[in-house]
């Protein structure tokens, strides 16, 4: 594979999209460059995440079945997207990727650890992102810039302080058990700090 992989993690208002536009707009300007988020990416994409997301949604999810799910997306993304802009030698910013899933599905929804990896492997195979971006906060400061949002909460928003302080328990072991590829950084900080950390990594990988 030519390109470069990047992928951006964290619990609910980090600021990971304010970060990925900030360097799609900086890294455009000399490199072949694509935006994707997750769930999402391509149409079948775009029609899971609806389903994922939707808060009028009360029928309750079996873990399974959100798993699977994500998994859909992804397996959709790589194959559609991803692996070929990876051939054409482009730099992909990505908004979530198996991280998430683990951290959201594992540690958050209880479903077993193994199970997620297993069924993520048959989605990305060997594909992991050349690096992570891991942007962490408290989980009081990310329900107070949750709750000054203007728009409404996404079912997976909804859900309660306990489940994402475990997801956030599961991304910082995530970080301590996978430090050469994902880079913790604390997201407490002014958007230009953040920034300035990420294109002084990054310019390892470009």
């Amino acid at each position: 594979m030519k390109g470069i992989f990047l992928t951006f993690e964290g619990i609910e208002g980090v600021g990971k999209s304010t970060q990925i536009a900030k360097l799609y707009d900086y890294l455009s300007v000399d490199y072949p460059v694509i935006q994707v988020r997750e769930p999402g990416g391509t149409k079948i994409g775009m029609e899971i995440r609806k389903i994922l997301l939707d808060p009028s949604i009360q029928e309750p999810f079996s873990m399974f079945a959100e798993l699977f799910l994500y998994a859909a997306s992804r397996a959709q993304l790589m194959e559609q997207v991803i692996l070929p802009a990876l051939e054409e030698g482009k730099i992909i910013l990505c908004d979530r990727f198996i991280d998430s899933t683990i951290a959201y599905q594992a540690y958050g929804a209880g479903v077993p650890l193994q199970d997620v990896l297993q069924i993520n492997r048959q989605a990305i195979g060997n594909h992991l992102p050349n690096r992570t971006y891991l942007l962490d906060l408290p989980i009081s400061i990310s329900q107070e810039r949750l709750a000054a949002r203007s728009k409404g909460k996404d079912r997976m928003e909804q859900k309660s302080e306990d489940f994402h302080s475990r997801v956030r328990n599961g991304y910082l072991a995530l970080a301590e058990d996978n430090k050469e590829r994902i880079k913790l950084i604390d997201a407490t900080r002014s958007k230009k700090s953040i920034f300035k950390e990420i294109l002084q990594d990054i310019k390892s990988y470009i």
